[in-house]
């Protein structure tokens, strides 16, 4: 086996840098986007994060729900463009499974491109993909809202205790750019 030829099949990703949109001063008046990627629980977990930002103060202008067609695809061009002319901050989700985690990332990045800052819902499990994610295309400071594993399979009746994850990341992402510092 002299002319045995060994690929490394780990690579290198090179991407241009990609800066995050300018946070917004506050959360009162804003219109949101929630942008459900019809993946189960997805929906719920949504609704039920909105209800508690708005329990805790959150006074948005408005609350649009928009759906993309699947849950392992980004979303449509045209939808990220309607989305971005109606809106002012984005909250989409969920990555809890590998190809969801990939298209969340990308869609809150395509967002945060059309000048909406993102909060892309992800799980403690995929948190490491949607880091490699976001690299590969340049947009490493897109922060995602990290909440605790699985939420698909999760029974329903306990998708209230993630969205009490989802609230304070979601409104500190949209302002600073940061999750909340964890508690001691």
């Amino acid at each position: 086996m002299d002319n045995a030829v060994t690929f490394d099949p780990t690579g290198v990703v090179e991407s241009a840098r990609q800066s995050l949109t300018a946070r917004v001063s506050e959360i009162k008046g804003r219109r949101l986007a929630v942008l459900n990627n019809t993946k189960w629980n997805a929906s719920k977990l949504l609704r039920l994060s909105v209800a508690e930002m708005e329990e805790h103060g959150a006074k948005f202008d408005s609350v649009r729900y928009y759906d993309k067609h699947h849950f392992s695809s980004d979303a449509d061009p045209a939808l990220l463009d309607q989305i971005a002319a109606e809106n002012d901050i984005v909250l989409t989700a969920i990555g809890d499974c590998g190809s969801c985690t990939s298209s969340c990332v990308n869609d809150g990045i395509q967002m945060e491109l059309r000048g909406l800052p993102s909060a892309v819902i992800v799980t403690t499990e995929f948190e490491r993909e949607a880091g490699l994610q976001k690299r590969a295309h340049g947009m490493d400071d897109l922060e995602p809202v990290v909440i605790t594993h699985p939420i698909s399979s999760l029974a329903p009746d306990l998708l209230g205790g993630r969205a009490r994850e989802v609230a304070p990341q979601a409104l500190s992402i949209w302002t600073t750019g940061r999750r909340p510092a964890a508690k001691v």
